[in-house]
């Protein structure tokens, strides 16, 4: 069958991009050409061009594999995003993305994108784990293996921030203004953090260099929402069947798509707000609600699944018992929260429970237990800290934590950038004192969790809990 690509023939009832992608001009590199970022800031950008043509074409850039890249290049760009729900399936071409580019093979036009002129925001989808934040002290930690590497050659970068600092260093070369860079990682106060770890990197390699970047550039945060279960072979062939022809770049997803954006940019944006973005001047409330009240529940569901032997967060949820365990534990969590603007918190709940049973959506637990102890800080630990000062009891995030440790133990492996540390912990566990190895695990728990007896009993407690599906 023929492939996606440009002048290929489409099914009737396709929507495809209502603008000429010929006069398309790039002004905004994206780093992490994953799934997400193909079904989330691809489409608030396409959405923005189709209200208000622009130069904000997306050159996307992959720090790795070069799959993503070269499958992009075959299509022209353009791939398909299959939105799935109850009411039935409905096919999108997104042709946004204008260039592409696999920095371990190409390192040079990677960083003469980012010194183009023409480009003037830069977004990143890279994982928590790739920024090299130190856990224990909120700063850059230089054992990082990407870290180390750039702080050793600056001008032949291999990580998201050797990256960014070379580019904004050849521009302060050339006297361009910097980009703005905007996280889209589930970090909290992710341009905070960014912007911390960026200077920290650069005033290592030349302090004028962060003063610069400090005095001119912008970190906006911004939370970012939609489930994107990773494709699959049915996940092709039902985008062939919608589209009448192959795409190896298919994407399926749900109806719900959220971004929120600090307004805060160095030289113009897309006109995101016409794909429903909200512009707020502070993004931590909604930031802090999404990571503790999705990705905290997420978390629990899916080692949960693990433990049920259930493969799909849709399957949890289809067992009553572990469904009722997804809402106790947004129930607790959301009593941490600070009011969010314009948003319901309790309608929220009930809304994240019904895209979670979404029957359509099949998102595995081991994708979403991936890199957990990256996601434990902010998603659960954060909420039982903030439940203990406020004197009640963290149960929920404890009940969280121990179903984790359970899991891990139950799979006798992890996919983790601490795996070595967490899987010594499951085999030190003891009978007594069960969560006491993991509780050693250096930088991962907060000294008021590690010191408060109760807490560490709750976790203990759910570590024998056994569901059945």
């Amino acid at each position: 069958m023929k492939r996606l690509s440009s002048g290929t023939e489409l099914s009737a009832g396709v929507r495809q991009p209502s603008y000429d992608r010929r006069e398309l001009k790039p002004g905004i590199v994206h780093i992490g050409l994953g799934a997400f970022h193909r079904a989330h800031q691809a489409v608030f950008t396409q959405r923005a061009l189709e209200a208000e043509f622009g130069p904000w074409g997306i050159v996307a850039v992959n720090l790795r594999s070069p799959e993503p890249v070269e499958a992009l290049a075959a299509q022209d760009g353009l791939y398909s995003i299959t939105t799935r729900s109850e009411e039935g399936d409905r096919s999108e071409v997104i042709g946004a993305t204008i260039d592409w580019i696999c920095a371990a093979n190409d390192r040079a036009r990677v960083l003469a994108a980012l010194a183009d002129p023409a480009i003037r925001i830069v977004t990143l989808t890279v994982s928590e784990k790739a920024y090299g934040l130190d856990p224990a002290t909120g700063g850059l930690d230089r054992n990082h293996p990407s870290v180390a590497a750039d702080l050793t050659a600056p001008q032949a970068p291999i990580g998201v921030l050797g990256f960014l600092i070379e580019g904004l260093a050849l521009r302060r070369a050339a006297g361009i203004q910097p980009f703005a860079v905007l996280c889209c990682d589930n970090l909290p106060s992710n341009g905070k953090v960014v912007r911390r770890l960026v200077l920290e990197m650069a005033a290592i390699r030349d302090p004028s260099l962060a003063v610069w970047i400090a005095a001119e550039g912008a970190f906006p945060c911004s939370m970012v929402d939609r489930i994107v279960p990773a494709a699959t072979d049915a996940t092709r062939t039902r985008a062939e069947t919608l589209l009448g022809c192959h795409d190896a770049l298919a994407l399926d997803t749900e109806p719900f798509l959220q971004w929120v954006i600090e307004d805060h940019f160095v030289s113009g944006r897309p006109r995101w707000e016409a794909g429903g973005a909200i512009f707020a001047e502070n993004v931590e409330p909604y930031e802090k609600m999404k990571l503790r009240l999705l990705n905290g529940a997420h978390t629990l569901l899916a080692h949960l699944g693990i433990l049920a032997d259930l493969d799909y967060i849709r399957e949890v949820m289809a067992v009553p018992e572990l469904a009722a365990k997804a809402r106790a534990h947004m129930e607790e969590v959301v009593t941490t929260l600070d009011p969010v603007p314009g948003i319901d918190l309790p309608a929220y709940i009930d809304d994240l429970l019904a895209r979670f049973a979404n029957p359509t959506i099949d998102h595995r637990n081991i994708q979403i237990s991936l890199d957990t102890t990256q996601k434990l800080p902010q998603r659960l630990l954060a909420p039982a800290v903030d439940a203990l000062a406020r004197g009640q009891s963290g149960a929920a995030s404890a009940y969280a934590v121990g179903i984790w440790i359970a899991a891990v133990k139950k799979r006798g492996t992890c996919d983790d950038p601490r795996r070595d540390a967490v899987l010594a912990a499951a085999a030190g566990m003891q009978a007594a004192d069960p969560s006491a190895s993991f509780f050693a695990i250096p930088g991962l728990f907060a000294p008021e969790l590690v010191s408060d007896r109760a807490w560490r009993d709750r976790v203990n407690a759910a570590i024998g809990f056994r569901p059945k599906a």
